[in-house]
């Protein structure tokens, strides 16, 4: 067992047992409570999301947990509230589980993405169990006049063995509730873990099939009008002017009017994303009304100037300034001008030993460039907000990943102060870092606040995807050098992309090799990018990974072999002292990945391909099994191998993976989105080519290590090693390295169908 510290103050830990009924009401603000020492913050990541959240239980013994984190798919809502219930220690048949709304004076940091949720929370929600745990087992003390130590909990129920009394948590919940809240409290052993590591079904799974109101679009009020956007029809361009008579004397159409997303003082901050802040919003009494009156609206654009912006630190990060160019983008033009950067010197991001001089030495040297494309989001539920914005207060409804952040811009767009202005969240229909850029929200408050009615405004899937926030572009360039033993010299990545570099210099095989190189560029466009699942990751992965698979052919070893030479490198005599990843947890998932497919011994007619990669502070190694079927590739099987830390819902986890492993695949047989001067030349799914059931993998087995550490991330880090462990598998297949994404193009080419 473990003792620990609350940190928590008057502030950050408020008792209210003026419940009706009776009961108790324990709210956590981690900020304030559980902010780590300085020593520990060095260990985090920048991307520190602080969690908070708080337990109200009811004189019958019920315990209702509020969820603070926004649900958007990867089971927050139900993983969290069972790290606060495995440390209260309640039956979970007796829990209720709520969405909290944006409550800035409860909570900090509202956030979800990065895959951080359960590993920040970890600590903070097993405290929070735990003190209320401690609570309850003083009032019975106090209550029956015993010591608190003699007294033991199980289910919900409290027990002093020496007399026989026994008591559910609401028959002392309210007397609980005066109680001091201690300075420390003992966790659970986790070999006593009764709820956590047992799987739990989604706490809203019913609400799911049955169809009831969980998302933004269901949410209705009396007087509410309806509105859709018009924005520019290509990245580069502007509003020049509209003629609101060309839609005025249509069906149900009350209005037509600009808005303006930011300012002209505004900093923005980290989320405060979109290249079209001033768009056309149409009002009307239908949300097919208002579109129909889109199709129909004439409006003049033009060619928009370059502009240039400071963007205000996330995090620990300093201010940015962002240069949006003028001009009218063009997918060909970008390969063009990254294929220049291929041969220009980088900014140098890591440099180990005399790389330079070893690749002067070298007997061989082998060379190989990756890329992909943009990439949409394609969340499954479209870009939607309720506003409903009455003087100087506004109340705001809708799928967002990050409430806190949306608010600052809420504040300065509306005028109004943020303590009148409440944030209400729904559960998100797909994120995957979208959700992270609430414009849409910003945009249905401002049509409110000037229509002066509640709005619930939409956009089609032609909107997003035309006017999204994209994955970016990347390409990178890998070298190695070898001696006339085929013995690793050096090894050279150079890699960037429109308009940022993937790389993290730090990350494997950075460590592993004497003499080391990573080098980065960026190339500045005014097409919108943003977070992606396992952004930059999800492109530096695949072409790490396909590029070790080459470099070991070429040496003439196997290639899961030859990854665990390096990591054991790493591990025992590592090259420099920023590493940041642990060798020996690395070569972990690739050890079992090995084991439970059989590696060595694939069944007949099965190509396979490995590949295994570290993110958000989890390791992930994959092997896909593919098969050519009537000339077509067939992915077979896929092997994972997770090392996260403890899992709190196997089930669910399990899950996550098993959907970012058919994500991967998809995006990597048919993501693509180019553009034509400025205009995205897919703009829905007619064009823009999602993996279908039938392509899905026939079996997914997930494995993960047997860990006592704590938490860690999971809905990303499934994703980057599956795209090098399918071009790898297909090259087995095919006879052919694959070197840009998507690969079905190449496959065609190859006269194999998809």
């Amino acid at each position: 067992m473990t003792t620990v510290k609350t940190k928590l103050d008057r502030r950050s830990f408020l008792k209210v047992s003026a419940l009706a009924g009776g009961g108790m009401m324990l709210s956590f603000s981690w900020l304030a409570g559980c902010k780590p020492t300085a020593e520990e913050a060095l260990g985090l990541p920048k991307e520190w999301f602080e969690l908070n959240s708080y337990i109200k239980i009811g004189e019958n013994g019920a315990v209702t947990l509020f969820s603070p984190n926004p649900e958007f798919g990867s089971n927050v809502k139900t993983s969290m509230p069972m790290i606060l219930a495995e440390e209260l220690d309640t039956d979970w048949k007796n829990v209720m589980v709520e969405q909290a709304n944006f409550y800035p004076e409860r909570y900090d940091r509202q956030f979800t993405g990065g895959s951080q949720g359960i590993r920040q929370g970890w600590t903070p929600l097993r405290t929070a169990g735990a003190t209320a745990r401690a609570m309850l087992v003083a009032a019975a003390a106090q209550n029956w006049k015993v010591s608190a130590s003699e007294i033991t909990t199980s289910a919900g129920i409290l027990e002093h063995k020496g007399s026989g009394k026994k008591a559910h948590y609401g028959e002392m919940a309210s007397l609980a509730a005066t109680m001091e809240v201690p300075t420390e409290v003992t966790l659970k052993d986790i070999s006593n873990f009764k709820i956590v590591g047992n799987s739990k079904k989604n706490v809203d799974g019913n609400k799911i099939v049955t169809g009831k109101p969980l998302f933004a679009l269901d949410h209705k009020v009396e007087g509410m009008k309806y509105a859709a956007i018009v924005h520019p029809p290509a990245f580069g361009m502007k509003l020049k002017s509209f003629d609101k008579s060309s839609v005025s004397g249509m069906s149900g159409i009350m209005d037509v009017f600009t808005i303006n997303v930011f300012t002209e003082e505004y900093l923005r901050n980290f989320f405060d994303t979109t290249t079209f802040p001033e768009v056309i919003a149409i009002v009307g009494n239908s949300t097919w009304e208002v579109m129909q009156a889109k199709k129909t609206l004439a409006v003049e654009w033009e060619n928009a100037p370059e502009s240039n912006f400071e963007v205000k630190g996330f995090g620990a990060r300093v201010n940015s300034k962002v240069t949006v160019p003028a001009g009218l983008e063009n997918t060909n033009t970008h390969k063009a001008r990254m294929a220049e950067y291929i041969t220009k010197p980088g900014n140098i991001l890591r440099k180990d030993g005399d790389p330079e001089g070893a690749f002067k030495k070298a007997s061989k040297v082998l060379e190989r460039t990756y890329s992909a494309p943009f990439l949409a989001h394609n969340t499954m539920e479209p870009m939607n907000a309720f506003a409903d914005v009455k003087g100087d207060k506004a109340t705001v409804y809708g799928a967002t990943q990050a409430p806190e952040m949306i608010m600052e811009t809420l504040v300065q767009a509306l005028g109004i102060s943020k303590e009148n202005i409440q944030i209400n969240l729904a559960r998100m229909g797909g994120g995957f870092g979208r959700r992270a850029y609430s414009h849409h929200l910003v945009e249905a408050a401002l049509i409110s606040q000037k229509a002066q009615v509640p709005i619930n405004m939409v956009y089609t899937r032609e909107d997003d995807m035309s006017a999204g926030v994209y994955r970016p572009a990347y390409s990178a360039t890998y070298r190695a050098a070898l001696d006339e033993n085929n013995k690793l010299l050096a090894l050279h990545v150079k890699a960037g992309g429109i308009p940022e570099t993937p790389i993290a210099p730090n990350r494997f095989p950075a460590g592993a090799v004497d003499n080391y190189l990573a080098e980065g560029w960026q190339i500045e466009s005014n097409i919108t990018i943003g977070a992606f699942r396992a952004p930059r990751s999800n492109f530096i992965a695949a072409a790490e990974q396909s590029f070790l698979d080459e470099l070991a052919e070429v040496m003439g070893k196997d290639p899961i072999e030859f990854r665990l030479e390096l990591l054991k490198r790493a591990e025992t005599n590592p090259v420099g002292e920023q590493n940041d990843y642990d060798a020996k947890r690395y070569a972990g998932v690739l050890e079992l990945v090995r084991e439970k497919s059989n590696w060595s011994t694939p069944a007949a007619g099965v190509h396979r391909g490995v590949s295994a990669y570290f993110c958000h502070n989890s390791y992930v190694a994959e092997v896909v099994d593919t098969k050519i079927v009537d000339s077509k590739p067939v992915v077979e099987k896929v092997f994972a191998a997770v090392d996260c830390g403890i899992v709190v819902n196997p089930d669910a986890a399990t899950n996550m993976g098993e959907g970012a492993i058919v994500d991967g695949i998809g995006n990597a047989f048919f993501g693509e989105l180019t553009f034509e001067n400025g205009v995205p030349t897919k703009t829905n799914f007619d064009k823009y080519r999602m993996i279908r059931q039938k392509e899905a993998p026939k079996s997914i087995e997930v494995h993960f290590v047997d860990s006592t550490e704590d938490p860690t991330g999971l809905g990303e880090p499934f994703f980057p090693p599956v795209f090098a462990a399918l071009a790898n598998s297909l090259y087995k297949a095919t006879g052919k390295r694959y070197y840009e994404q998507p690969f079905a193009p190449q496959l065609e080419m190859q006269n194999l169908k998809m």
